[in-house]
Order: C-alpha cells, then sequence, then structure tokens
C-alpha cells in the first residue's frame, strides 16, 4: 500500500442528458465522495506552509509539472494539473513522460499548450521577438504576412496536437480529461481546428491596471468562450498580480492590484456566465502579502459555496432592473444572477454589471421561498421573499450573495477589506 492509497481523485466529466451538442457540458472534480467545482491556481510553492495554506484557503488545484509536485500536491489533499507540449506531437519522450505521471492519484486533468492559437497569431513576441511580422499588430491588420504565416503554422501545429492528444487518450484510457487555455481574443477560426480532441476550454483575462480597470468585461468574455467552445466546459483564469510585477516586457511601472471587491466581481461574474471552473495565473510572481490575502479570502468564500456551485442552476429566476424615468443614463449591463439549491438550502446571487447604482433590483421566480427570510452573507442586510421577489439596492459592480442560511459563510474574513 502506497501512502497515497488512503487518497482517491477521480476527474469526471458530466455530459448533457439531453444529448443537445449546444448543450453546455459539466467538469468537476471528485474527492473523498464530493463534487467539487475547479479553484486552480498555476503556483505550486516548495515551501509545504505555503502549499498548506492555499489548500486551507480553498485552493483545490495547483500545476505541478513532475511527480515530486504532485507528490508535493496530494500531501495537502490537492489536486494536479499537468502541462504538455502537444504542439511537438506523439514523441517519445512526451509518451515516457505521460506513463511516468497517469498513475498517480492527484493528477486530474492534462493541460496542452498555453495560448497556442494566439502565440502564431497575435502575440506581440511575433514583432518584438522572433520579427516574423514586420510591424506591431499586422494580425488586427489582416496582412498577407500575417495570414500566411499563422496558415503556415496552424498546420503544422495542429495535426501534431492531435496526434499527441490521440495516444495520451490510447495510454490513459481516457481517465484524464485535456484542457488548452487561450488568451481572451484568440482566433475562432484556428481553436474550433482543435476542439474535437480537447475536453475543457476557456481563456485568461487580467483587465486591472492602474490607468483602466475593466472588470466589466469578464461576463462577454465567458459569453463568448462559450459560444467557441460549443458545449466544451468553459474554465476562466483570473488575474492573481499586478501588471508592474511581470518585469520590463509589457512597460507597465505602477503596481495596481485587483481590489477584494474587484476579484470577487469577476469570480463570480464568469460563474454567472457559465464558467465551470476559476484558476488564477500570476500569484507566483506576487510582492504583496495583502493582495495574496484578499485572494485566499475569496477563493475560501467559493470554496465555502461548493455544494452550490456544483448544483444546477434553476432558470426560473429572472432579474429586472427598474430605471428611473428621468435618468438620462440607462441601464447599460444591468444585473446578472444566477440561483442554485441544495439539501433544501437556496443561494442566490446578485452582480451589478454597470458603473452606476442600481437603486430597484427585483428577482422574481422565488415563489417557492415565500416567506422565508434570506440572509446576505458577509453583510448585516436581510430579504424577505414577498409575491415571490426578493427587492434590494446594489453599488457600482457590488456582488450580494442571499442564502437561506450563513453556515454557507467562510469564518476567514482576513483580506476582504484590501483595497491596494
Amino acid at each position: 500500500m502506497t501512502k497515497f492509497s488512503s487518497i482517491l481523485f477521480i476527474f469526471v466529466i458530466f455530459f448533457s442528458a439531453s444529448g443537445n451538442a449546444n448543450a453546455q457540458n459539466e467538469v468537476f472534480l471528485h474527492k473523498d465522495g464530493r463534487v467539487l467545482f475547479p479553484i486552480g491556481c498555476y503556483e505550486n510553492p516548495k515551501d509545504v506552509e505555503q502549499i498548506k495554506l492555499m489548500a486551507e484557503s480553498g485552493i483545490n488545484m495547483v500545476h505541478c509539472h513532475s511527480r515530486e509536485e504532485l507528490d508535493r500536491a496530494a500531501s495537502v489533499g490537492l489536486l494536479g494539473v499537468v502541462p504538455l507540449s502537444l504542439q511537438n506531437g506523439a514523441a517519445d519522450n512526451l509518451k515516457e513522460y505521460v506513463k511516468s505521471l497517469m498513475d498517480h492519484p492527484a493528477l486530474a486533468v492534462w493541460e496542452g499548450p498555453d495560448e497556442i492559437v494566439w502565440n502564431f497569431t497575435a502575440a506581440s513576441m511575433l514583432h518584438r521577438q522572433q520579427k516574423v511580422h514586420k510591424e506591431p499588430g499586422e494580425w488586427w491588420k489582416q496582412t498577407d504576412n500575417a495570414i500566411a504565416y499563422s496558415r503556415q503554422q496552424a498546420a503544422q501545429i495542429i495535426p501534431k496536437m492531435r496526434e499527441a492528444a490521440q495516444m495520451i487518450r490510447e495510454l490513459d484510457g481516457g481517465k484524464h480529461p485535456i484542457w488548452i487555455n487561450e488568451a481572451a481574443r484568440s482566433d475562432l477560426a484556428y481553436v474550433r481546428q482543435y476542439l474535437d480532441f480537447v475536453d475543457i476550454t476557456g481563456c485568461d483575462f487580467y483587465p486591472v491596471r492602474k490607468d483602466e480597470r475593466l472588470i466589466y468585461r469578464l461576463g462577454p468574455v465567458t459569453d463568448h468562450w462559450i459560444q467557441v467552445g460549443e458545449g466544451k466546459p468553459v474554465w476562466m483564469v483570473l488575474q492573481g498580480f499586478a501588471w508592474s510585477e511581470l518585469g520590463d516586457y509589457y512597460g507597465v511601472k505602477e503596481i495596481a492590484y485587483p481590489t477584494f471587491d474587484e476579484s470577487r466581481f469577476m469570480a463570480y461574474d464568469v460563474i454567472a456566465h457559465g464558467a465551470k471552473g476559476v484558476l488564477y495565473w500570476g500569484t507566483s510572481y506576487l510582492k504583496s502579502e495583502p493582495f495574496q490575502r484578499s485572494l485566499y479570502a475569496l477563493t475560501g468564500e467559493l470554496a465555502a459555496l461548493q455544494p452550490f456551485l456544483t448544483s444546477p442552476e434553476k432558470m426560473d429566476v429572472k432579474v429586472n432592473v427598474y430605471d428611473f424615468v428621468m435618468d438620462n443614463n440607462p441601464v447599460a449591463r444591468g444585473v446578472k444572477s444566477f440561483f442554485r439549491r441544495h439539501d433544501g438550502d437556496s443561494l442566490l446571487v446578485l452582480i451589478n454589471e454597470d458603473s452606476r447604482f442600481q437603486m430597484e433590483v427585483e428577482a422574481t421566480g422565488l415563489d417557492s421561498l415565500e416567506g422565508q427570510t434570506l440572509e446576505l452573507l458577509y453583510g448585516n442586510d436581510q430579504a424577505v421573499i414577498k409575491h415571490g421577489a426578493l427587492l434590494t439596492r446594489m453599488k457600482p459592480y457590488e456582488v450580494k450573495v442571499f442564502a437561506s442560511n450563513r453556515k454557507w459563510e467562510t469564518a476567514n474574513r482576513n483580506g476582504r477589506d484590501f483595497t491596494e
């Protein structure tokens, strides 16, 4: 019996019972008989106390590049994502690498090459470093040179990725799904060329800088990738760093971290738009312990809601935002929501996607909760359901999480006041 024999990790794909190819598949983790919504981090600290802190803060999945790193993840109850160079094809070294890791009980998912389509179409390095593009932004100008290069690269890379994916499935019997993360604006046509041999798609998007904080774009980006994926589950990779920490390459000097409220908005907004997992990139560059604490406060909050995040959404709940008739600034995006049930408890999440106060927000379709009181988690407010509706007011980009019981709050409040 190995030291991992008491730990059972299974990655399960739940397909739509309807058989509708456009219905989004559910991909969740299983651990010790529990279904888990993926809350991941690209960082895998060598310091045992640091990785233990991540596990205690609700993160359930980290990136691993060796059996040793999978061991370290498993030692604190975490799952592992293993990146693979699929673009090199079914090479012998890839085959041996997969064989050496595929039986590890902490292995959850294989990850293909990061932003692979972006890197042969629009990446700035094609001009800055490789001198493939003669001028910046050639891809967006659709020059003959940029188009020819992308076609040539795709013709080489994507068939090799297909060969590698086929080899991996033959080796591990399809037990571990393959995920590929892209840039938010990676080209649809090329992404669709590899979709049929991967299980999970999605993108990264990091909208917070000192001079712009475009957090409201996360929802539309998630919508876009759900459409791109044609039914594949979408995992969204969110900002876990300040751009200034990435070095001189990006030319950003001013430090700007997402505030706790901004991080909270981004996480709940992508979930409301259909994301089936959230991960954080860039935490290995972090120089701010207060920001790290704020991120862990958020992952802990999400982890406390695990049973709801893996439950089906009740689609009959709708949100109306009443705009005052004399207001010359009409509601642009309004309020997004999702409603879930678990073992008799209820969860209603409201996300104000506008940069304006919403003074009259009404969630309807809550007839089954008539007369019940919902608690505002991490707040002092309550709402009584009357005539099947909940009424509230919301600040710009505010998230309100209502639940039938405060037991769904996490005790960790450290970091929730982070504002930079």
